[in-house]
């Protein structure tokens, strides 16, 4: 085995282990999928949990052993736009459930390191649709993802789909709620992880909050987890700002929520529901009875 290939296997067990991963063909993308193949060249402005607050650091040269850390990588550091921290964006695919042959959707993809791995859970008899709102990045997504023609990459916002369904969509940049469109677009029994996060003027293009797994149990009741919390990249130009205030102060009421269920229906607000829109609820109350 080669040093780089070595040092990318180990790379996906230390990925594995936090975030006990059970997706084998995730963990051998991790171990296969060159990462500095999707990233600017180096030296690498990169940041982690010990960054909290203060500046990104900069990696000594643009050796790529720089990058098979735990470390968000910078795409463009004068927009804050960073490839996320593998271990938070793999925690998300595995709640995915990936198995081959799935159609999948994936939101805020950037360069296509995240839907490169998606694609290899997938296999070539699946189908990964890669969308970027930013054309630059879209364009040098598709040159990179070219290799795997069993994925498509389109330059937009995510939310018109035209019709297509899908069995897993993972969105990769902040949301003040999640769009019908996704909504609608998951198959029985499909599976959807999302930043919901609120912002403020001082945070600039970063928001933060919480990302969740939700999982589709029929047109308009979904079952829901939360992951863990998030500061991330705002999405462009499918935020809400109403909803984002709303969202606001759910966060001051309630920073840890215990969200169970994503509700369509309408229904009068109640103790239960945490984040209550005339289009959606957030609730604590998981509808089983």
């Amino acid at each position: 085995m080669s040093p780089e290939a070595e040092r990318r296997r180990f790379f996906a067990e230390e990925i594995q282990a936090i975030c006990n991963l059970q997706t084998g063909a995730l963990v051998e993308a991790l171990a296969t999928v060159p990462r500095e193949q999707f990233l600017p060249p180096g030296p690498w402005t990169i940041r982690s949990e010990a960054d909290f607050g203060g500046p990104p650091r900069q990696t000594s040269d643009g050796d790529p052993r720089h990058v098979y850390h735990n470390l968000s990588v910078a795409i463009d550091p004068s927009r804050q736009l960073f490839n996320g921290a593998p271990s938070l964006v793999s925690l998300c695919i595995e709640r995915l459930t990936l198995r081959p042959g799935q159609h999948v959707l994936h939101v805020g993809c950037g360069l296509g390191y995240y839907s490169a791995l998606m694609a290899h859970c997938v296999g070539s008899i699946g189908r990964v649709v890669a969308i970027d709102v930013d054309s630059a990045l879209a364009g040098e997504a598709r040159t990179k993802l070219a290799p795997l023609p069993w994925v498509e990459v389109r330059m937009g916002d995510g939310t018109d789909l035209g019709g297509e369904s899908f069995d897993a969509i993972l969105v990769n940049a902040g949301v003040t709620h999640p769009h019908e469109a996704w909504l609608d677009a998951l198959r029985p029994d499909g599976r959807l992880t999302l930043p919901l996060t609120c912002t403020m003027a001082a945070m600039g293009p970063i928001g933060k909050g919480l990302i969740l797994a939700i999982s589709r149990r029929s047109a308009d009741d979904f079952e829901v987890r939360t992951l863990t919390s998030v500061a991330i990249y705002s999405a462009v130009g499918i935020r809400d700002s109403g909803l984002n205030d709303q969202l606001g102060k759910a966060f001051m009421r309630a920073p840890i929520p215990a969200i169970k269920r994503l509700r369509r229906d309408v229904h009068e607000a109640s103790a239960t529901c945490w984040f209550h829109t005339d289009r959606f609820c957030l609730s604590s109350d998981d509808g089983r009875g």
